[in-house]
């Protein structure tokens, strides 16, 4: 009777076992969704980090729903980044914050999408904005800039992401401080062109540059 018994949870624990490993594999292979931005310069397709589900669900969610069609990119700086997605100027966020997804697989290189936020001063637990995105640039870097930059934040960087930065470039002061969820596919072109229009002082575009956004893939 107690053979049996025994005999009877393993194999119930093989079966959770297997049914979990199954949804591991289910979650990886789940497809990332894709966004296309369409501005006055181009357009732009971005795909989103299921690792990051928050931040998917709620960009997919402000997307869909057309919250982002009209805004701007208020905030432009050459080789660094480009920043959209709020109201009244860009500079208002739509909705409340968000909590940070911050991934060390993720890091700040050329093409990548993140979420603005208000400083660690007032915002020790950074959370993301709840609407307003930025599109990193950037610019290339030595492996001793990486080396130094790691010395300098604590961020632990793999050779693949050194070589990316050393490659293509990027922005990695903002590693580890700043939630990246997603990455552009195609249309660098355009984020090249919006980052090198004329700006004022608080590098605002003197024209602006609106954007409407459409899921191609949820």
């Amino acid at each position: 009777m107690i053979k049996k018994i025994i005999l009877s949870f393993i194999i119930l624990f093989s079966c959770i076992k297997f049914n979990v490993s199954a949804q591991d594999k289910v979650v990886k292979k789940q497809p990332e969704p894709i966004v296309l931005i369409k501005t006055d310069l181009g357009d732009i397709k971005v795909k989103l980090y299921n690792e990051t589900p928050i931040h998917r669900d709620n960009f997919l969610k402000l997307a869909s729903n057309g919250k982002y069609d009209g805004s701007i990119f208020h905030r432009v700086i050459p080789q660094f980044m480009i920043q959209g997605g709020g109201t009244n100027g860009g500079t208002q966020d739509i909705g409340e914050q968000i909590p940070a997804e911050i991934r060390q697989q993720f890091i700040h290189k050329r093409g990548a999408l993140a979420a603005a936020r208000m400083g660690d001063n007032v915002n020790p637990e950074r959370k993301s904005s709840g609407s307003q995105f930025y599109i990193v640039q950037g610019r290339k870097y030595t492996a001793q800039d990486l080396q130094m930059m790691a010395q300098r934040t604590g961020f632990a960087y793999t050779q693949e992401q050194i070589d990316e930065y050393v490659k293509n470039g990027g922005a990695p002061h903002l590693d580890g401080a700043y939630t990246v969820f997603g990455e552009v596919l195609e249309g660098m072109d355009v984020v090249d062109k919006i980052a090198a229009v004329e700006r004022n002082a608080a590098d605002k575009p003197l024209q602006d540059i609106k954007m409407t956004m459409k899921v191609l893939k949820k």
